[in-house]
């Protein structure tokens, strides 16, 4: 999908980059080597607020915690990505002695919780809104980033937001979370680019991309991994 992109472009990735797939690891050793700009998705704060107990039980070797949020939502494929956990039965066995793979872990659930509720693209849509690219639409509730007593409210929506934006906010939206069928959702005030890439339905299965500059959409069909 990169490689179909304009050779300008700077790429900016909505979160969720985790928990879809056997490669998850992989996926953010290229965004970090790349330095490609990513915003805060559900699935990054489920891994870092769960993951470093995990880490905890792996350097210890006590008996993991195999019942959270996390895992019930893709972490153990996650893990399984990482080389520190295998399935037996069902059930995650941890793979010890990888402690190379526990510090690359670590590093990268530190650099998750450094990732931004929001991106400002810095450019504008056609009738002047600040184009801002988040994980799921905020921009219902935008007005409440700058207020103090309301931020946790606002990172929380920023993560998990399920409603379209308002067509009279003051942004234009970009982001994923929902996944909407067979091309990214566009509107004069967002654009919807999860496409479920990681889901087995009809009309499903795509990444999918949108160019702020040229309007234009480019989605790429599931690669199933060798």
């Amino acid at each position: 999908l990169l490689s179909q992109l304009p050779e300008d472009a700077t790429p900016v990735f909505v979160g969720d980059l985790i928990d879809r797939g056997p490669k998850s690891a992989e996926v953010i050793k290229l965004i970090r080597e790349k330095g490609y700009a990513c915003v805060m998705g559900n699935h990054e704060e489920l891994m870092f607020t769960y993951g470093y107990a995990f880490a905890q039980s792996y350097r210890e070797g006590t008996p993991l915690v195999t019942h959270n949020p996390w895992f019930a939502n893709g972490g153990i494929q996650t893990l399984e990505s990482y080389g520190l956990v295998r399935l037996v039965s069902g059930r995650p066995e941890r793979i010890d002695g990888n402690g190379a793979a526990l510090e690359r872990f670590e590093s990268d659930m530190q650099w998750m919780q450094a990732l931004p509720d929001y991106y400002d693209t810095g450019l504008a849509s056609p009738d002047g809104k600040a184009v801002i690219v988040s994980h799921a639409p905020l921009a219902t509730v935008w007005g409440l980033r700058k207020v103090e007593s309301m931020y946790g409210t606002f990172h929380r929506l920023a993560t998990t937001n399920r409603r379209d934006p308002d067509p009279e906010a003051p942004i234009f939206n970009i982001f994923g979370h929902t996944p909407v069928p067979k091309a990214p959702e566009v509107q004069p005030h967002y654009v919807n680019v999860d496409t479920g890439c990681y889901k087995n339905e009809t009309g499903f299965g795509l990444l999918s991309a949108y160019c702020i500059e040229t309007g234009e959409v480019i989605s790429q069909e599931r690669l199933e991994a060798k």
